[in-house]
């Protein structure tokens, strides 16, 4: 049986490429003491999961594997449409390969082919009913297209099968801040931080949703730790400006938007070129 482990694909959404889930619009930060209402930086950052194999001790099938193997490596080098052509043609050979389907799904996604992945999720469950990181991908497709509860229910259906994923429980916060339920959504983040201390994104969400209940010091406190565990964060950075400026710090806001800056955000650099 062939080993199979899930790793996290780096996808983490970033404005540039159209991949972050944002809620409401930019305001600007005055010296009358204007608050910032909720910037187009607060955001919730998903994680999807890839699957990669193990090596294989039977050389008959070792010509396939190379095409799902190269698949991977296309898809975390950006080359999106190379992944899927890889996967579709090891799927000619193998249809009833779970995790094929999944990968190649993960690959649409970035395509934002949204319907697409979902297409390639349903077959991946129907194949293996308990692949949890299908459920996982799935709501966040579902998710993207604004379907809320159905994503809920994905991300639901991936903890039952797996109670220590850590990455479903940030990605059903998420889904829950976008319907408004702030309290439940840190609830799941303090789940997910619970089980996976060092999940970045989790402490950002977690800073989003404190930041919408306009608790500027706990968001605070949650982008310090986005940070200290990934340095070159960038809309950690920004959104903890944000805070701060909300909390009148206009000195350390424009800090955070200079770093934002130095890290290639567009939108810092325009925030700080006006305000500081």
């Amino acid at each position: 049986m062939k080993k199979r482990t899930a790793v996290i694909g780096a996808l983490f959404s970033l404005l540039p490429l159209g991949q972050q889930l944002i809620i409401g619009t930019g305001a600007v930060f005055t010296s009358a003491g204007v608050l910032f209402s909720v910037p187009e930086k607060v955001n919730a950052e998903s994680v999807d999961f890839l699957h990669v194999r193990g090596k294989k001790k039977k050389e008959k099938s070792e010509s396939v594997d190379v095409l799902f193997e190269r698949g991977i490596r296309r898809h975390e080098s950006g080359d999106y449409y190379g992944a899927i052509s890889d996967f579709s043609k090891f799927i000619e050979v193998n249809p009833r390969d779970g995790d094929a389907y999944n990968n190649r799904g993960l690959s649409k996604k970035n395509l934002k082919d949204y319907r697409g992945a979902i297409a390639d999720y349903n077959r991946a469950i129907d194949i293996n009913p308990r692949l949890e990181q299908a459920y996982n991908n799935r709501g966040n497709a579902k998710h993207t297209l604004e379907d809320y509860y159905g994503a809920i229910v994905d991300f639901t259906k991936a903890i039952e099968i797996n109670p220590r994923y850590a990455g479903a429980y940030s990605n059903r916060g998420m889904t829950k801040r976008k319907l408004e339920d702030y309290y439940g959504a840190i609830a799941d983040y303090d789940r997910a931080i619970e089980i996976n201390p060092r999940l970045e994104q989790a402490y950002y969400n977690r800073g989003n949703a404190k930041y919408e209940l306009e608790e500027y010091y706990a968001a605070i406190a949650d982008y310090n730790k986005a940070v200290d565990i990934n340095p070159s964060y960038i809309n950690a950075y920004f959104n903890r400006g944000n805070a701060k400026a909300n909390l009148g710090d206009k000195k350390n806001a424009c800090s955070d938007w200079r770093k934002a800056s130095s890290l290639g955000d567009e939108d810092a650099v325009m925030r700080v070129r006006n305000q500081c």
